[in-house]
């Protein structure tokens, strides 16, 4: 058994097996003159570091507490430590094994990756600056100019109508962030091939249906589906119209 300079056993004679200092070479007369067990401890080095996380004593020349971890070059408190879950433990245990041996990490899929099932036939919905309904909102926002109505390919049978934010993960098929008016998750188009539904997620402002040649009043009571008749036009915002409608030859 080896003493390492700040006190450690040690059994490598070389390098502490507590704080890894080398171990000088201790020429053999001067092992009679070691204190013995029992004798009383030597005071603390005049140039020991104390530990300002623990208060541990710790070699002028340490690099991390020897008791708790903490960075005395940066100043890091010790990370804690973090126990593996069983779905960590059953995913290295079940996943394949790279070149090296080691287990490859499963890809993950992406964020905005479509989830319900696709389309077999083409539809587009019509979005629309429509001034009339930005009139009757009474918004303070600058009306943009209308121009002609953006087509979007829908191309599931769930389609998520709002604004987009990363810092949420919000990535919404139909992006109407220029409208703020419109909620982050702000309606939901379904459909079963044929037929199309909305409902309102619970928007800020509300979401309306109404026909052409009237602006609605109401609007949709939250979570519950409505079908949008073969005139129907979706209102949201300060002033958004959408209107869904099968693709022409030449959009899909």
């Amino acid at each position: 058994m080896s003493t390492c300079p700040s006190g450690h056993d040690s059994a490598s004679d070389d390098y502490c097996d507590v704080c890894g200092l080398p171990i000088p070479a201790t020429p053999v007369e001067e092992v009679a003159q070691q204190p013995s067990r029992d004798a009383a401890p030597a005071e603390p080095d005049a140039g020991a570091t104390a530990c300002p996380n623990c208060q541990a004593t710790n070699p002028p020349n340490a690099l991390f507490c020897e008791a708790c971890g903490y960075d005395f070059t940066t100043g890091s408190m010790p990370r804690p430590f973090t126990p593996p879950t069983i779905d960590s433990i059953l995913d290295l245990g079940s996943g394949g094994s790279g070149p090296s041996g080691t287990p490859e990490a499963k890809p993950a899929a992406p964020a905005d990756a479509p989830i319900a099932p696709p389309l077999e036939d083409g539809w587009v919905a019509e979005v629309w600056i429509d001034p009339d309904w930005y009139a009757d909102q009474e918004s303070t926002d600058p009306l943009p100019s209308a121009g002609v109505p953006t087509v979007v390919q829908l191309r599931t049978t769930s389609i998520l109508v709002g604004r987009t934010s990363r810092s949420r993960g919000i990535h919404p098929d139909i992006d109407l962030v220029a409208d703020n008016g419109i909620s982050r998750r702000h309606c939901q188009l379904t459909t079963d091939g044929t037929r199309w539904w909305v409902e309102d997620l619970g928007s800020s402002n509300g979401t309306y249906l109404g026909t052409i040649g009237s602006l609605p009043k109401d609007p949709l009571p939250a979570g519950e589906k409505r079908e949008i008749g073969p005139d129907g036009r979706v209102y949201l915002g300060a002033w958004t119209r959408l209107v869904v409608r099968r693709a022409t030859p030449g959009e899909f």
